[in-house]
C-alpha cells in the first residue's frame, strides 16, 4: 500500500472502480437496509475519494477509495446476520400481535355475551379490524422477505390491541354488573 501511495501521480481509477463495485454488491445484498451504517460509511467515503480527485489529491483519493471498498465489503459481510435477526424479530412481532388480537376477540365475545351493546364495543372492534389488516400486510411483507417493513407495519399495533382488550374486558364487567342488578 505504501508503494501505491508513493506513486500517486494519476487518479486511482482502478481503486475507485473496485470501491464502486463493492458498494454496488453491498447494495444488491441488502446493505442499505440491513447494514445501513456501514453502507453509508462506504458511500460517503467514496464521495470523499471523488472530491479528493477533483482537488488533484490522488494520494488521499487512493486512501479513501481503499477505505470505501473495505467498508462496502464489511457491509456485505454483516447483511446475512442482520437479515436473520430482522426476520426473527418480525416473526416474533407477528406472533405477539396475533396472540393479542386473539385475546381482544375473546374479550369482545365475552363483552357481547355479557350483554354489552354494539355501540359500546364499536371502538375495540374497529381496533381489532385494523390490527387484522396490519397483520395481513405484515404477513405479505414477510412472505416478500421485507422483514424491516413487516416490523414497521406492526409497530404500536400490539399496544393498541392490548388497550382495546382492556376496554372490552371492562365493558364486559360493567355489562355483567348491570345484568345482576337489573
Amino acid at each position: 500500500m505504501l508503494l501505491a501511495l508513493a506513486g500517486c501521480s494519476e487518479p486511482p481509477l482502478k481503486e475507485l472502480d473496485e470501491a464502486r463495485s463493492a458498494i454496488d454488491a453491498a447494495q444488491a445484498a441488502g446493505a442499505e437496509q440491513y447494514a445501513a451504517e456501514e453502507y453509508a460509511g462506504a458511500t460517503t467515503t467514496l464521495q470523499k475519494a471523488r472530491a479528493a480527485i477533483d482537488e488533484r489529491d490522488y494520494r488521499q483519493a487512493l486512501s479513501y477509495a481503499i477505505d470505501a471498498r473495505q467498508r462496502a465489503i464489511e457491509a456485505s459481510r454483516v447483511v446475512p446476520d442482520a437479515r436473520a435477526r430482522a426476520k426473527t424479530a418480525a416473526e416474533a412481532d407477528l406472533k405477539s400481535v396475533t396472540d393479542s388480537v386473539s385475546h381482544l376477540e375473546s374479550a369482545l365475545r365475552a363483552a357481547a355475551d355479557a350483554g354489552a351493546s354494539a355501540q359500546e364495543l364499536l371502538a375495540p372492534s374497529e381496533t381489532a379490524d385494523a390490527a387484522k389488516g396490519s397483520l395481513q400486510e405484515a404477513r405479505t411483507a414477510l412472505d416478500a422477505r421485507k422483514y424491516l417493513e413487516a416490523t414497521a407495519l406492526l409497530r404500536g399495533v400490539r399496544e393498541n390491541v392490548d388497550s382495546a382488550a382492556k376496554i372490552a374486558s371492562s365493558i364486559a364487567q360493567r355489562a355483567k354488573g348491570k345484568r345482576r342488578t337489573g
